[in-house]
């Protein structure tokens, strides 16, 4: 058995959006083929990895786009830390997961400059699978609480960053 605690960390950079009245887009992630569909705690924000040869920023921007469709932002701050956690046991299968012991996260927050009609979630940007099947704007302090347990850390830790940012 692999000891996970010595594997590395996969980086992955994640997008705050905030829409012009400060909420934050969050999606709700598709059930995965054949299993049933978890109502709770299967909200997050736009996040994935980093391309070999990408930077973080960039990685944010396309991650955004393939998971929303969404291409009018505007930075508004980067986090001033990478931020890191580990999967636990039941959530380690093939791919990424078997080979990283979780991932460590670059934080972007960017305002919305379009119309919520420019969101697709079941059509996202650049021929991407659809990773959600609803989303919504939501208070960027209660993300924490509808994230899976094993990324709350993280999330309160980009709520901490962009705090100063909600108007």
């Amino acid at each position: 058995m692999t000891d996970r605690s010595k594997l590395p960390y996969r980086p992955c950079a994640g997008a705050v959006l905030f829409n012009a009245a400060g909420k934050v887009f969050i999606g709700r992630r598709r059930s995965k083929e054949g299993q049933p569909n978890k109502p709770t705690l299967e909200w997050q924000m736009p996040q994935g990895g980093i391309d070999e040869g990408e930077d973080p920023y960039g990685a944010a921007v396309r991650e955004l786009h393939e998971e929303t469709n969404v291409r009018s932002i505007a930075l508004l701050a980067e986090a001033p830390e990478w931020y890191s956690y580990d999967l636990p046991p039941e959530a380690v299968g093939g791919g990424w997961t078997a080979r990283y012991r979780g991932q460590t996260q670059k934080w972007y927050a960017f305002r919305f400059t379009g119309t919520d009609s420019e969101i697709d979630v079941e059509h996202p940007g650049g021929g991407a699978k659809a990773e959600f099947d609803a989303w919504r704007w939501e208070d960027l302090e209660a993300l924490p609480g509808l994230i899976v347990p094993f990324k709350r850390d993280v999330y309160s830790q980009v709520v901490a960053a962009f705090r100063h940012l909600v108007a």
